[in-house]
Order: C-alpha cells, then structure tokens, then sequence
C-alpha cells in the first residue's frame, strides 16, 4: 500500500509540470488583434492585444502577425524578430518616446512590415536602431516624431534595407529626419533605401559620418519639402559614401547637400527642381540628372561613366 501512495504522489506531482510546460513555452508565430488580451498566449485563437505582449511569448527569430486592424503600441526589441501586418491597420501610437526600439545582438536582425507609426508631435522616433545585425523596414509609413522617423546609431558592423515607406513631417528645427543614419564612434552602417517618399522633414534621409562611416544608395525615391536638405552627408570621424540615383529632391531648403568634410556624394539621373539651392558643397554628378529651376541651381562635378 505504502508503495502504491508513494508512486501516486509522484504521479500527482508530475502530471502539473507537464500541463505547465507548453503554457511557458514560446511560439515561433504569434499573433496580436484589436480585440485580443496579452493575458492570452497570443495563438490565432487567443491572440495577445499589444506587440509587447506577444513578444515576450515568441522565439527568437519568430513572427508576430496581426489578426486585424488595431493599435499594438510601442514595443522593444532584444532578439532577431519579424513583426507583419498586411491585415488592415497595424498602429503603433506613442507621445514623448519611442515607437520601435530595436536592442540586440551583433547577429540579430528586425524585420518590420505593414506598421502605421504615429508620434502626435511629441514622440522622439519612429524606429530607433541602437543595436543589432539588420534592420529592414517595408510598407511602413512613420511621422511626426521630433527625432526622425528612423534612427540608426548602432555601433559595430550593421546593415539596413528601407524599401517602400513614407516618412513625414519628423524633426524640430534644425535637427532630425525622415531617415538619420548616424553610427556611433567606429561604427560603420551600410544600406539601401528604395521607392521611400521624405515628407516634410527637417532633413529627408541624412548620412551622418560624426562619429562611424556610412555607405547610403538611394534610389527610386522622393525627397521633398524638407525645412533645410532633401538629401545631405556629413563627414567626421568617419566616411559617408551617399549614392542617389532615379531619385527626386524637389522643393526642399537644399535638394543636395555637401556638408564637407569627409562625405562624398554621387548623383545619377536624378531631377533636383524647385529648391532654393539645387545642390550644395561638392556634389559629383554622372551628367544624366536634371538640376534646373531652383533659386540657385549649384554646380555639380562632372564623372564619367563606368
């Protein structure tokens, strides 16, 4: 009898840590809805309500989805992650802080799709890029942050990919963009941005080489009504290497800028039109852009064809 009682207890011990186990474990896809609760465990039939909810209950190198239109709130990210939304509105609301903060580890990467980022005038950015691997970021649309819409200021060896996205009306004053590319010291950042429209912005897209290097392609894009430049690289410690190509910078401050020192920026079938200043500082252009009608339309330099 004793012998019976000792392996029903065993028994009775046993069987809760098996009924636990799959409530504790994490998902590889999850899901959020406008009308789910982050006390659910985030499957499609109980979706979560929020992206930080469901993040904590995905894998590393799993998806969060959206079930339906909603707002899913600020969320950060310390792990590779994919979070898609293609099911109607997938908004992220936020006043006086971020919306997206991106923190992982040197071989994570972020994937961002389908997310409305609103920032109400007061949000400091859309997408912060403080550390990780890679961050792409696909039919998006992200404004009015006082910061920049997307913020990049990694450390090391990190890489970006924004492709399809509008950014608009982020910065105050004299600082912020709608793409600010800004590694920190010894850093270097390497991109693409493609078929991305910058708004009115205090800057569109800016490669910032203060304290890392850059190397920025842009193509097939838009910049315009931007308070001081459309497009601009700074130099400093490091290199910004900006190559625009297909692109429109068009009634901007600046359509083009130079802001010297170690930037270099190269143009090719680009129309810069209706700035005050087309281009400024030392701009190489491949003669196939279009620079006319601006205030002061600037002088490019001339290269050749390769």
């Amino acid at each position: 009898m004793r012998r019976i009682a000792l392996v029903a207890l065993a028994v009775g011990l046993f069987v809760p840590l098996l009924a636990s186990a799959p409530a504790n474990a994490q998902a590889t896809r999850t899901w959020v809805s406008g009308v789910g609760d982050d006390a659910n465990p985030c499957s499609r039939t109980a979706p979560c309500k929020t992206f930080a909810g469901a993040i904590s209950k995905t894998a590393a190198a799993g998806e969060i989805n959206c079930l339906d239109p909603g707002g899913f709130g600020a969320v950060t990210v310390t792990k590779s992650m994919t979070i898609s939304c293609e099911a109607g509105t997938a908004g992220v609301l936020v006043s006086g802080t971020n919306g997206i903060i991106f923190n992982g580890g040197v071989n994570d990467y972020l994937f961002l799709k389908g997310l409305d980022i609103e920032g109400l005038g007061t949000g400091i950015n859309g997408i912060t890029f403080l550390n990780g691997g890679f961050l792409h970021v696909e039919d998006c649309v992200i404004r009015r942050f006082t910061g920049s819409g997307i913020s990049i200021t990694a450390g090391g060896t990190t890489g970006f990919e924004i492709t399809r996205t509008t950014l608009f009306s982020n910065g105050n004053g004299s600082t912020g963009a709608g793409i600010r590319i800004a590694p920190a010291a010894g850093g270097i950042s390497k991109g693409t941005v493609d078929r991305v429209v910058a708004d009115r912005n205090t800057f569109g897209m800016a490669a910032d080489a203060s304290g890392g290097s850059v190397n920025l392609a842009i193509d097939n894009s838009t910049a315009t009504n931007s308070t001081l430049a459309g497009v601009i690289g700074v130099g400093g410690s490091g290199t910004a290497n900006v190559m625009v190509m297909r692109t429109t910078a068009s009634n901007n401050g600046t359509g083009i800028q130079n802001a010297g020192g170690t930037a270099n920026i190269r143009i090719g079938e680009a129309m810069i039109q209706g700035n005050t200043t087309g281009v400024s500082g030392t701009v190489s252009s491949y003669t196939t852009s279009q620079i006319d009608g601006n205030t002061s339309n600037g002088v490019t330099t001339p290269t050749a064809l390769h």
